[in-house]
This record gives C-alpha cells, sequence and structure tokens, in this order.
C-alpha cells in the first residue's frame, strides 16, 4: 500500500516539533531558585458542622486556629468576633494550603502594621480613582480587628479539567459563604445566652482569597443567583487564570467561562429594561477583585490569562505581578505563592488595612479598599521607563507645594518627619561638585551641592540618583532656586523644595558579609532610585544631597559600605536597540557590548522582541574601574582589579516592564537570563511588544556586556504560550486533510493528504495565512484592536508547522500500529490455512465448529449483518450517561477495527495477487499454457483483483483520517475522564449536556460520514444553485478550527465536529429516504 514513506516535506515539522518539544521539557524541569522565604506555623483545623444536600455532605468547611495549645473547639467558635477570610483551594489542593496566610495574620495582628518608609507610594490613577479624591486617604495606624479564616475542603478534586466539577463547588462556595455568616451569628447568640458582653456588628459579607482555580470560583460564586446580597464584596485571587482556563480542552469548562465572565461584564453595567429604562445599578459595583500573578516562574498559568481587563473596570480592580510588588520582587511558582514568606507577609498586612477603626468590618466605600490594596502591593516605580515620552507624574509624587505668589513666606515642602528634622549643625562642611557625576561612599554628614544650570547643560536635562540609604534618615535631597545655608538665608517668595520622597524603592539584594570586622566590603547593591526630569528641574538653580553622619555602635564592626551615586545625563545616550536580526542570531554567537568608565548611569535597553517570547541571558562583567590589572587570579577566578572594583563600584541592577505582567527587577545583575511573563504575538494582543529594560550600572567602572538568547528557555516559552494555538490548529490540520480525501479519487492517505496541504507556495500559504487575514479582516469588522502583524503572522504560521509535525507523527505511529497488525494477522492466518490438514489441530477445528452453530443464531446474524448497531449504542449510552471521553474510545474501536479489517484484505488481495502471478509466469516458462488457470472459490479473481485493492484502501485511508480526527478529540477530554475517575466511588452526576450532545455528534460522524463520502450518489445540499459537497464543508470547518486556535480557545473545534456529525447523519437518513444504493453497491474509480 502507499502512502506509508513520508517525504522529506512532511519530515521537517516533524523533527522541528520534536526538537521544540525535547528543548521546552528541558527548560520546564530544570529547577529554578525563587528566593523565597518558607513559612512556619502551630496549625489547627476546627470542622464547622453542616447541613444540606448531597453537595455540602461531600466536601467540608474548616476554621484555622494558630496555635500549639490544644483548645476546646466550641467555646473557641463561641469567641468568633473577626473578619471572616475563606480561603478557597485550587485545582487538586488541599484545605489545609490557607495555613501559611493564617498564621501570617494572625503573626501581624499582634506585632501591628509595617513600620513606615519614606520611599514614594503608588497612588490611584484618575482612570482607577473615577471621580473620588483620595489623595489624602492615609493607612491605619493599627489593626481594628483580627481575621478569621476559614477553607473549604473540596476533596482534592481537579476543577481545572472538568466543567462539571468547577460548578458544583461553585455551589459548595455559596453555601460556604451563608454558613460562616450565619456562623456569626450562632455565637453571638450563644454569648448573648451566657451573658456575656458583645460588641461590635456582625459581619455581613465574607472576604474570599482563592489559589488558582479557586479564584474563579470565587467570582463564579459572587454572581451565583442564590448568594445573599452584599455577601461577597472583596475578592483577591492568587495564581488564578480569569480568562479562560489553563487547559481549555473541555466544551463545557469553556462555555462556563464564557458565560461567567459575561455576568461579570453585565454586573458593572447599568441595569436597564428592554425599552431603555433605569432599573438598578450595576450588580457588582460594590465589588474589588485584585489578581496577583506568580509571574515568569509559575509554568502552570500565565499572567495573560491572570488579567481581568475587560471582566472587571479599572475602578473596581487591577492585576499585578509578584514581581512588581512592593517588599517581594519575586517570581514564584504556581504552588509556591501560597507559602513565600515575603507575599504571604505583605498579604496578611494588606487584608488588615481593610478593616475601619470606627466599625472594625470592612471599609465598605469601594475606592478606600482599592487605594489600600494599590498603596499595600503597588510599589511607586513607575510603569514606563521612556524617557522622553513619559510624564511629569510618573516617578513624581504628591508632594504639597504652597503658591509662593500667596505667602511671602519662606518655606520648606518636606515629606519627612519632624523626627529626621536635621539643622545646620549637624551636617559638616559643604561639598561643591563640579562633575557631571557625584558619589557618595561613606555616610560623612556633608551636604553636596549640584548646579543644575552649569552641570545640567549640553543636553543633560534629566537627573538620576541611586543609593542604598534609607530616604530622611539617611539620605535628603533638596532643589534650591538660589545659594544660601538655610531657608532663612533665602528671600520671601523662595522656597526649597525637597524631592526626598520621590525616590522609589527597588529590592536590594542580599548585602555583601565583611571578611573581618572593620575591612572594606563590596559595595551593597541599591535600594532606591529617584529620578528628575527637566519640568521637575525647571525654576531651582542648585540641587543638594545631603547625608546623615555614620551611627557610632561600640563593640561591633560597621556596617557595609554606604552608597550613592547621582549623574545628570543625557536619555538618547544610554538608548541602545536590539533589532529582530540581532537577538536571533545571538542564538549562535554571542552578541558583545563595551561600555567604558564614565558612562551614562542608566541605559534604556530597547529589544525588538519581547522578551516574553525570546528570553535573553544577560551576562555583564567588570572590565575596569581606572585601576592597573597586574593578572592575578584568586580562588574565585577573579583578578585583584575586579575584586578592587566591586568594593569601588555597585552592583549593577535591570528594571524590566511588560505591558501585560508589569515590572520585573534583577538586582546584583552579573549572569542572568532576563526574561517577562509576556503573551506577545496573540490575537488579543494589542500595542508594541517591544520589552523595554532599564540597566543601572555605576559609571566610575568600565563593563563588558554578552547578550544571547536562551533556546531551551524560548522553546518552553513558547510552548506555554502557543500550546492552545497547537492544538486548535492540529484539529484545523486534519480538517483540511480531510477536505483534500474528499475531493480527490481515488481517496489517498491522510499521511499524503497532509503533505500536500504543506507544499510551498500553494496549498501551504491558503491554509496558513490567508485565516490570518481574515482573523484581521474580523478585528476590523468588530473594532477590536490590531495585533501587531509580524509577529502575529510569524507566531501563527511557526504554529502551524509544529501542528503539522504533530498531527504527521500521530499518523505515522498509528499507521505504524496498523501495519504491523495487519502483518501479523496475514502471516498467522496463512499459517493456519497450512495448517488445516494436521491432525493435532483436529480437536481445534471441531470447536470451532461447535461455535460456528451460534453465530448462526437469528438474532447473532442481525448484529453481523449491521456490526455497527452495538458501538453506536455502547458509546451513545456511555457519553449520556457516564463520561464522553468513554464513548469516544468505543467509536475509536470501531474505526480501528474497520482499518484493521480493510487492511488486512487489501495485504491478503495483494499477496495472492502477487502468488497467482508468480504461478502464470511459472508455467508460461513449463509449457502450460494449455492447462486453464482456476483460483480458489471466493478469492477475488484477476480482472477485478486491483478494483478490490484498491476500495479496500480507500475504505482504510478514509477512516484512518477520521481515527486522527477522532482520537485527537478523545486525547482533549482525557483531563476531564482523569477527574472523573478520582471522583469514582463518590456522589456522581451526569456529564454536561453540551459535552454528551458533542460527543454523539461526534459518533455519527464517525459512522455516517463513511457513506457520505465513498457512495458517489449522495446527495449534498444546495446553496444559490451551487453544490455543496462534503470538502467545502471540510474547509469551513478547518478554517473555524483555526479561529479557535487563534483565539487560544481550542475546545471550539468540538462545534464544526459535531456541525459535520449531524451534517453526515442528516445525510444519511436523507439516502435511505430517497433509496439510494448503500455503499456496498457504489460505483467504482480507477486510476488513469
Amino acid at each position: 500500500m502507499g502512502g506509508f514513506r513520508p517525504s522529506l516535506r512532511a519530515m521537517m515539522p516533524v523533527v522541528a516539533m520534536i526538537w521544540f518539544g525535547v528543548a521546552a521539557m528541558y527548560g520546564l524541569l530544570k529547577p529554578i531558585s525563587n528566593g523565597c522565604i518558607m513559612t512556619y506555623m502551630y496549625p489547627t483545623y476546627i470542622p464547622i458542622s453542616t447541613t444540606g444536600g448531597m453537595s455540602t455532605a461531600k466536601y467540608g468547611l474548616y476554621l484555622y486556629h494558630e496555635g500549639w495549645k490544644k483548645i476546646d473547639f466550641k467555646e473557641h467558635l463561641k469567641k468568633l468576633n473577626g473578619i471572616p477570610v475563606l480561603f478557597i483551594p485550587g485545582n487538586g489542593g488541599s484545605y489545609k494550603q490557607v495555613r501559611s496566610l493564617a498564621a501570617e495574620s494572625d503573626r501581624a495582628y499582634q506585632g501591628g502594621p509595617l513600620g513606615r518608609t519614606f520611599y514614594r507610594e503608588a497612588y490611584l490613577s484618575s482612570e482607577e480613582a473615577g471621580n473620588v479624591d483620595l489623595a489624602d486617604f492615609q493607612l491605619p495606624n493599627q489593626y481594628a480587628n483580627k481575621l478569621d479564616w476559614f477553607a473549604v475542603d473540596l476533596e482534592g478534586e481537579h476543577s481545572a479539567m472538568d466543567g462539571r466539577i468547577l460548578e458544583e463547588h461553585t455551589e459548595y462556595v455559596v453555601y460556604a459563604i451563608h454558613r460562616i455568616l450565619d456562623q456569626y451569628k450562632e455565637s453571638c447568640d450563644a454569648r448573648e445566652s451566657e451573658g456575656a458582653a458583645t460588641t461590635g456588628s456582625l459581619p455581613k459579607s465574607v472576604i474570599l482569597v482563592g489559589h488558582s482555580m479557586g479564584g474563579f470560583v470565587a467570582r463564579a460564586a459572587t454572581i451565583h443567583p442564590r448568594l445573599r446580597k452584599s455577601a461577597v464584596e472583596t475578592i483577591l485571587t492568587l495564581s488564578s487564570p480569569h480568562q479562560s482556563p489553563p487547559v481549555s480542552l473541555q466544551p463545557s469548562l469553556g462555555h462556563y467561562y464564557e458565560s461567567v465572565n459575561q455576568e461579570w461584564r453585565n454586573g458593572y453595567e447599568v441595569q436597564t429594561t428592554r425599552t431603555g429604562r433605569y432599573m438598578s445599578g450595576p450588580k457588582l459595583s460594590h465589588v474589588v477583585v485584585v489578581s496577583i500573578s506568580g509571574g515568569y516562574n509559575d509554568y502552570q498559568v500565565r499572567s495573560k490569562l491572570e488579567s481581568i481587563d475587560g471582566i472587571v473596570p479599572p475602578t473596581h480592580g487591577f492585576m499585578m505581578s509578584s514581581t512588581s510588588m512592593k517588599n517581594v520582587w519575586l517570581s514564584m511558582e504556581h504552588q509556591a505563592i501560597l507559602w513565600c514568606n515575603q507575599l504571604v507577609v505583605q498579604v496578611s498586612h494588606t487584608l488588615l488595612s481593610l478593616v475601619d477603626s470606627t466599625t472594625g468590618q470592612p471599609f465598605p466605600d469601594t475606592q478606600k479598599r482599592l487605594a489600600i490594596f494599590t498603596k499595600m502591593l503597588r510599589s511607586g516605580i513607575p510603569q514606563s521607563f521612556n524617557w522622553k515620552m513619559q510624564s511629569q507624574s510618573s516617578w513624581s509624587t504628591r508632594v504639597p507645594v504652597k503658591d509662593v505668589k500667596e505667602s511671602a513666606e519662606v518655606h520648606t515642602s518636606s515629606d519627612c518627619r519632624s523626627s529626621f528634622h536635621w539643622s545646620d549643625d549637624v551636617l559638616e562642611r559643604d561639598l561643591y561638585i563640579h562633575t557631571t557625576t557625584v558619589t557618595v561612599l561613606a555616610m560623612d554628614g556633608r551636604r553636596r551641592w549640584l548646579d543644575i544650570q552649569k552641570l545640567g547643560s549640553t543636553g543633560k536635562s534629566h537627573f538620576i540618583f541611586v543609593t542604598n540609604l534609607a530616604p530622611c534618615s539617611g539620605v535628603r535631597v533638596h532643589l534650591w532656586p538660589q545659594k544660601g545655608k538655610s531657608s532663612s538665608d533665602l528671600p520671601a517668595g523662595k522656597r526649597i523644595l525637597e524631592v526626598t520622597s520621590k525616590m522609589v524603592q527597588i529590592p536590594a539584594g542580599p548585602a555583601p558579609r565583611q571578611v573581618e570586622p572593620g575591612s572594606q566590603t563590596e559595595q551593597a547593591p541599591p535600594s532606591a532610585v529617584l529620578h528628575l526630569g527637566p519640568e521637575e528641574l525647571r525654576g531651582f538653580r542648585f540641587l543638594t544631597i545631603s547625608v546623615g553622619p555614620r551611627p557610632t555602635i561600640s563593640g561591633r564592626p560597621p556596617p557595609a559600605t554606604s552608597m550613592a551615586v547621582g549623574q545628570f545625563f543625557n536619555p538618547d545616550e544610554g538608548e541602545i536597540e536590539f533589532s529582530p536580526v540581532s537577538m536571533l542570531l545571538s542564538t549562535h554567537s554571542l552578541k558583545d557590548i563595551f561600555w567604558k568608565e564614565d558612562h551614562p548611569l542608566a541605559f534604556n535597553l530597547s529589544f525588538a522582541i519581547s522578551l516574553g517570547i525570546l528570553p535573553a541571558t544577560f551576562s555583564l562583567k567588570t572590565a575596569g574601574c581606572g585601576i592597573k590589572d597586574p593578572g592575578l587570579l584568586d580562588e574565585a577566578g577573579d583578578t585583584d582589579s575586579t575584586k578592587l572594583c566591586k568594593l569601588r563600584c555597585f552592583p549593577p541592577v535591570a528594571l524590566a516592564w511588560d505591558p501585560t505582567s508589569g515590572l520585573h527587577v534583577f538586582p546584583n545583575l552579573y549572569s542572568e537570563t532576563l526574561v517577562v511573563d509576556s503573551s506577545p504575538a496573540l490575537w488579543t494582543s494589542t500595542g508594541t511588544e517591544k520589552t523595554t529594560v532599564l540597566l543601572l550600572l555605576d559609571p566610575h567602572c568600565s563593563y563588558k556586556a554578552s547578550i544571547a538568547v536562551s533556546a531551551t528557555t524560548a522553546a518552553s516559552r513558547f510552548l506555554l504560550l502557543y500550546c492552545s494555538q497547537i492544538v486548535g490548529f492540529s484539529v484545523a490540520v486534519i480538517f483540511f486533510a480531510l477536505m483534500r480525501q474528499a475531493h480527490a479519487r481515488p481517496i489517498p492517505s491522510i499521511l499524503k493528504a497532509v503533505e500536500s496541504n504543506l507544499r510551498i507556495p500553494f496549498p501551504f500559504l491558503l491554509f496558513s495565512v490567508v485565516p490570518i487575514l481574515f482573523s484581521l479582516f474580523f478585528s476590523f469588522l468588530t473594532s477590536q484592536p490590531y495585533p501587531p502583524f509580524s509577529s502575529f503572522t510569524i507566531v501563527s504560521i511557526i504554529c502551524y508547522l509544529l501542528a503539522n509535525g504533530f498531527v504527521i507523527l500521530l499518523i505515522l505511529v498509528s499507521q505504524l500500529v496498523f501495519y504491523v497488525a495487519a502483518y501479523l494477522h496475514v502471516f498467522v492466518k496463512r499459517r493456519w490455512q497450512l495448517s488445516e490438514g494436521n491432525f493435532g489441530l483436529l480437536f481445534l477445528h471441531r470447536f470451532i465448529n461447535i461455535s460456528s452453530r451460534f453465530f448462526s443464531l437469528k438474532v447473532v446474524r442481525v448484529l453481523r449483518a449491521n456490526p455497527l448497531i452495538v458501538p453506536i449504542s455502547m458509546a451513545i449510552v456511555l457519553s449520556t450517561f457516564v463520561h464522553p471521553a468513554l464513548g469516544l474510545f468505543i467509536l475509536l474501536l470501531s474505526h480501528a477495527w474497520c482499518c484493521h479489517s480493510s487492511l488486512c484484505n487489501s495485504l491478503t488481495a495483494s499477496f495472492r495477487s502477487h502468488i497467482r502471478k508468480k504461478e502464470s509466469d511459472y508455467r508460461t516458462e513449463g509449457s502450460y499454457l494449455s492447462q486453464p488457470f482456476t483460483s480458489k472459490p471466493g478469492s477475488p479473481s484477476k480482472e477485478n483483483s486491483s478494483s478490490y485493492v484498491q476500495t479496500q484502501e480507500d475504505i482504510f485511508h478514509h477512516r484512518h483520517g477520521l481515527l486522527v480526527l477522532h482520537l485527537l478529540a478523545a486525547l482533549m477530554f482525557v483531563p476531564s475522564l482523569v477527574s472523573w475517575l478520582q471522583r469514582i466511588g463518590m456522589h456522581q452526576s451526569f456529564p454536561r449536556f453540551l459535552d454528551s450532545f458533542l460527543c454523539i455528534c461526534l459518533i455519527f460522524h464517525g459512522i455516517f460520514s463513511s457513506e457520505a463520502l465513498l457512495n458517489s450518489s449522495s446527495p449534498f445540499l444546495r446553496i444559490l444553485g451551487q453544490e455543496v459537497r462534503l470538502n467545502f464543508i471540510y474547509l469551513i470547518a478547518g478554517i473555524y478550527s483555526y479561529f479557535a486556535g487563534l483565539a487560544q480557545a481550542p475546545y471550539k473545534v468540538f462545534y464544526p465536529m459535531g456541525a459535520i456529525g449531524i451534517i453526515s447523519f442528516a445525510l444519511s437518513i436523507l439516502q435511505v429516504w430517497r433509496g439510494t444504493p448503500r455503499f456496498g453497491r457504489r460505483q467504482r474509480w480507477h486510476r488513469h
């Protein structure tokens, strides 16, 4: 049989797919270090009694208590009077995962709020704040009430794999919310019955904290029709997918996501009647949602899925990455986000800050709660590092400045507390800096003066300042209209502006350790950055940097060398762009960059291709710092000059910003892979996909930098970002191949059909590029923003090639299995026929004769005449009442049996024809032409043997194509089947109607499409007088599946599969009604 040997054109996508898979798995399985500190606790879980139906009996509800002492559960519940917080675990999670958050919340309540720092704070943007002015809103100085942490026990079920499980979890969470609120009332009643004093009001809402799929369950429960009004007002999610499921393969799961998200979109709109009359305000106007992502180390849920853009308006929520969270600055794995101490502590203090000190309950005002989340979680670092385009307010903070014209007094605007007031006597002799770069190597108690007009000339209109000194207590920065000792020396109407509070905090990393007491150490990494633009410097003549005196500590070694470096610079001098060509070439050869001494302190690196898809390994080495190198190496491989330069220059810092995931900070940057959790080149991508990196380097040292794209990291990122797209494209590839089978006569193999569709330029460009153009045209019609054309097209074509490689590999493996099984079957059958006269096997022949009587029964004869009745019935019953995947497995067995039978018949006929030809040649040579040749009864004659072989090949090729399509559909249901198997023995429910219906349609497609294709006289539809054949239907199905892949919604490929099944079933019914000849009496075709 032909079509088994793949061509070179078909093997190239297979090799590319295998290389991508191996490289991606190597990158994903490689251990990573996240820098998290472990959280420790003494947990106790108090069960809450539940009453209700079967679903409530299956799950459980617990109250967490921190402490090692044994307590009485009933007495503890009577004292319940805190703020209820419900933790919802994620896919396969446990209720015990609440222990880190609950333990740190208890410690935070006992220890009080975090110490105040004087770095720049984050504020609500004008879009987020709306019409409410919260400039004077301050965080509480002490916590008014503690948090009572509850957790639901969902039996570790895999809610990310099955839509039915997700709905059941939502229903139980609604019940748990009501049960928690009722428990507070029961506790209050119990205290009153015992005569105990009751203070405060009962809680009316529950704060929901969800991890992974638990975050989506929290949102689904909020819009549930049975939830009490205002029972949920605050939702915090940790690594939760909101846009779509991480594995969007099951139709009911994807449909449930769409319905919930649509309800949320409608919930923030004004409710009106059909005639447009006002009914009520937005249903969800009181709900605030904050989503925290784990960043690029979270392989299970990408930041693009965790975004709430388009679901929750900016006035009611936002998404941020843990890499940009204040006091965290780390990317973490999917499970580590629950126990990472840096993040858990910050989240605990944030939730405690939501409590109003006057009422003891969370703030009812939505904007106040959103402002607390913003101040506690977001850092003051701006969201862009484009020096030219950024506004004045991006780096600045709200400093109260009085109008100079309205006041004749000389005043100083300051955000530092009075306890940090420095008198002029504290500062020693002033220093006057005449160079554009100023350096502070110690806390010497001096004030440094910089002339803005002189040093800021020649285009150096920006000033940047990096330091590891604490603002206000260690260093203060002022702007002076003219020179003077203090504000009293200035004339009336002049003012001094302190800009210390404009410093933004960055992670400092670990401080260097001193080898000996009193010895010099390496420079400590910077912990703050201050940037002043031309608009902020306008109107001032001098800039002063005042450094506090070093504290004297007796009996201890002095602290690490203090540091501060400032510079006037021109942003154009620090701009470096990396083109797509240079980034791609760096995978084979390193791109070296040299920076000599006295270089700009800040570099603006622009990568044309997002670091989310092409992560770059950035290596930085100190080349010199004005010290002669003796060339001697130490044990670590560093020269003496390198060690001396590390004593003089601060460690480099990189800050990368991405529109999707926000800020990523890389401290102590000497060798690091720069990667951001971006999602470029998607249909929903908007704006530029460049990654901007701010690199801070000490201008006193020279550096040698090299940049190379990491192939394994890039492959793993590509697989994570576009796996769903490849799945959708794989179904499209099979549909395009079935289209070619339906069009060609004789029917080509499914492998030849896929190979034919890879011919360049046509039809490859027709199937890979035209759908992309259609998607852009659809975006134009619906007024949606366009994705970047070049990257969107290139990535889509690469995904299409990888999908072809996956499909071809699937075809080769299945075809190899069929060939091996068929050859073994034919070989055993021939041996069996040769051993018919063997006396030792007579008893076996007698058993076969007896069993043949069973097959002569009428019922058995009817089933043998209609062999599809049993598999169809079994598949439909299993899909409807058990699980859809089991019905698809029955369909696959039917396809496999048909392929095996047709292949065995074809091989048997070919062998007989070959033997007959040999015997004919032998008789011709032996002068036996006068003796007629007679074939065995029942075997194909010489005239029709080739037609018989061709018929069996056509049957095999077509059913093999259907088998590959339905095998991929069954594999998409495997995650749901795994979650179903986990629940065996528990309360089971029927599958969702959408899943069962689509699988039944797939069964109809597999059973009835054979006659629709193989019977040349089958009726077809007519549209506008044109006959619509099955190949056109497959083409439309392939384009729709291509669109589903572009939309990252592979579950939608089941819709065209189901539509084709309905069409095939309707054609078969119409064929029977018209009396059209069946497949067995179809016309034959021949090769010419």
